[in-house]
């Protein structure tokens, strides 16, 4: 695992204005804890921290802390913040770690080769997951694992349980069965004929009032109207006896 130097001091201002300062002035803001050690706010040299951003290893790279007046540490970065509009980075945290104590990281998983699925029998290629979770001494960490796909048939994949961890130094954290690459089958679109298209552009789509209307008149001429009862005649009034 690369590891790399990085030349700090504790910081003691505080607050929004003193970390734009530092900003302007090259340093990044930050806080290293975890391990023996206390909290301590501390500020490092943008320069020496972008390389954690360069290098293959990427946020598992072990750094070799030094700040000004202190012995040097060891440590990995934890976490960090970037500016969404400029892209700069405005914070780091940065955590203890020490060389004899198994620690838990996420290590990126690359595929390489063009599966024979995809090249032979027209398949698709996908793949599922790209990091994976594994206990190791920081000593041991890898920069990446690499995986050869180029065998890979439509139906077939490899899981976390095929990466090539040596059980003597690394423990898989992640669920073995987890997908990283698979190849599947394409789906297909339904085609549709010359025929089929002419006849659905000639046929007239009528309006839902006109059918309703048709419904209407067919049932009318289905069945027989009912006749309308005639009203019973009013009886004649009787002449009054004279």
């Amino acid at each position: 695992m690369q590891q790399i130097q990085i030349d700090g001091k504790v910081r003691e201002d505080r607050g929004k204005n003193a970390m734009r300062r530092l900003r302007r002035a090259g340093t990044i803001p930050g806080v290293l804890y975890g391990g023996k050690g206390e909290a301590v706010a501390v500020e490092l040299p943008a320069q020496q921290l972008a390389l954690l951003f360069r290098t293959e290893a990427g946020h598992n790279a072990l750094l070799n802390v030094k700040l000004a007046g202190q012995n040097e540490q060891l440590a990995v970065l934890k976490d960090w913040l970037v500016d969404p509009l400029h892209g700069s980075l405005l914070h780091v945290d940065l955590i203890r770690v020490a060389k004899d104590v198994r620690m838990r990281v996420r290590v990126p998983v690359h595929t390489h080769g063009e599966p024979v699925g995809v090249k032979q029998q027209g398949g698709v290629f996908e793949v599922v997951s790209r990091e994976v979770e594994i206990e190791c001494l920081p000593m041991d960490i890898p920069e990446e694992f690499r995986v050869d796909v180029s065998e890979l048939s439509i139906g077939q994949q490899v899981r976390f349980a095929d990466l090539p961890l040596d059980p003597a130094k690394m423990k898989l954290v992640s669920e073995a069965r987890t997908l990283i690459a698979h190849v599947v089958t394409p789906k297909k679109e339904e085609e549709v004929t010359p025929d089929a298209a002419a006849a659905a552009a000639a046929t007239p789509v009528e309006p839902e009032v006109i059918k309703k209307g048709k419904k209407e008149e067919e049932g009318e001429e289905g069945e027989a109207p009912a006749e309308k009862a005639e009203k019973p005649a009013k009886p004649e009034k009787s002449e009054k006896k004279k």
